[in-house]
């Protein structure tokens, strides 16, 4: 059983008179076999995939904080904007949710020890670091969680993460309150916003409902 849900575009919220943005069922496939998940997947590519014709310099992203807690969750940010995002661009993340790195113990102790840093250095830390040959899985996460130092990734957190632990990591650190303020998510619709002051930016307000990537890049 697989389905496919998309975000309600601003005209089909006013109609259904549903918030803009939240869920809605866009395909149902039951059955066996290679067919029913090939179906599945073109809708979901249809639907969730979103191919730029310019790539993002500056990007926001919001975390609801009921369900984003943790990096391990939040670098969807991450991860699935970075194949839009500009060489020298910013994704700006706001995380009010935000209270640890990883999801358990163990994962947020390795998360804090060897940061989010490019695939060549974790790869070395990989082989010099027994725990994270056994923990492989995060050591995918913190290659997926990095930026490769192409752009930068700014972390805006509220108060269950400080600005020390955000850098610690590898991250820049934002000022939560203050960025709330610049981009009031309330009336940023999904994509392409032009701010007052001129500023271009590109929001998302749940990074787990897409992937977004330039095209051309996408297409290599």
């Amino acid at each position: 059983v697989l389905t496919v849900v998309g975000s309600r575009s601003e005209s089909e919220a006013r109609r259904t008179g549903k918030p803009r943005g939240s869920l809605a069922v866009r395909g149902l496939y039951v059955g066996f076999g290679r067919s029913c998940f090939e179906k599945a997947a073109e809708l979901a590519r249809r639907v969730n995939v979103d191919l730029l014709d310019e790539p993002i310099q500056k990007a926001v992203v919001y975390l609801e904080p009921e369900e984003f807690r943790t990096t391990w969750l939040g670098n969807k940010a991450v991860y699935r904007t970075r194949m839009a995002m500009a060489d020298g661009g910013e994704l700006l993340i706001l995380a009010p949710g935000l209270e640890r790195f990883g999801e358990d113990r163990e994962i947020d102790a390795l998360i804090r020890k060897h940061g989010y840093r490019p695939g060549a250095e974790i790869r070395r830390r990989v082989e010099a670091d027994r725990e994270l040959q056994e923990a492989l899985s995060a050591a995918a996460h913190l290659i997926h969680g990095s930026s490769e130092n192409r752009f930068t990734v700014r972390y805006c957190p509220g108060p269950g993460v400080s600005r020390e632990e955000i850098e610690s990591v590898g991250y820049e650190w934002g000022n939560l309150s203050d960025a709330l303020e610049r981009y009031d998510i309330k009336n940023l619709k999904l994509g392409w916003n032009t701010m007052a002051d001129g500023e271009r930016i590109f929001f998302v307000p749940n990074p787990a409902l897409g992937l977004w990537a330039e095209k051309k890049r996408f297409l290599e």
